[in-house]
């Protein structure tokens, strides 16, 4: 089983979101806090490594999406996830001209995990919301609030389908 899960706002956040209440850190995102832009010291969103660990360990693939597009952004996307013991998978970013659903189409995971984007829009700006429906019909959507996390997502990879 393929697990795509979005980085940014929905396994991990900027540093100074840490003990905030989620609509303040989604507040902070639409106001261009200044750690919002600092990569590199983003961490966890609660309990995110430990889930996809257990995931991971249950034979699932795990794929990030990053919405970095920039080399030095994507390492530092990268060394995050390594800091932190993110389970290995690979990092998927947009190529060129590609948009988020041009990657999970390529892709086609079995299960699509994104944050709802409300700092930068809502639906509409979710991966999935842009999905031809044909290969949308083989993806099961996850959503959850952004900066939420992930952590009252199903522990068994089978339940998650």
């Amino acid at each position: 089983m393929k697990i795509m899960v979005f980085t940014e706002g929905t396994i991990t956040m900027h540093k100074n979101a840490i003990e905030r209440l989620r609509e303040e850190i989604v507040q902070q995102v639409k106001d261009k806090e200044p750690s919002v832009k600092e990569y590199t010291s983003y961490v966890p969103i609660g309990g995110a490594v430990k889930k996809l660990t257990s995931w991971k360990n249950q034979g699932a693939e795990i794929l990030y999406l990053t919405s970095r597009r920039k080399s030095d952004e994507i390492e530092a996307v990268r060394a995050v996830l390594k800091q932190f013991n993110f389970p290995d998978g690979q990092l998927l970013f947009r190529l060129g001209d590609e948009e988020y659903k041009d990657v999970a189409e390529r892709v086609t995971p079995d299960v699509l995990i994104e944050d709802d984007c409300e700092s930068i829009g809502g639906t509409e700006e979710m991966t999935i919301t842009h999905v031809n429906p044909e290969t949308k019909a083989k993806i099961k959507s996850i959503p959850v609030k952004e900066f939420g996390g992930i952590d009252r997502l199903e522990n068994k990879i089978s339940a998650l389908l």
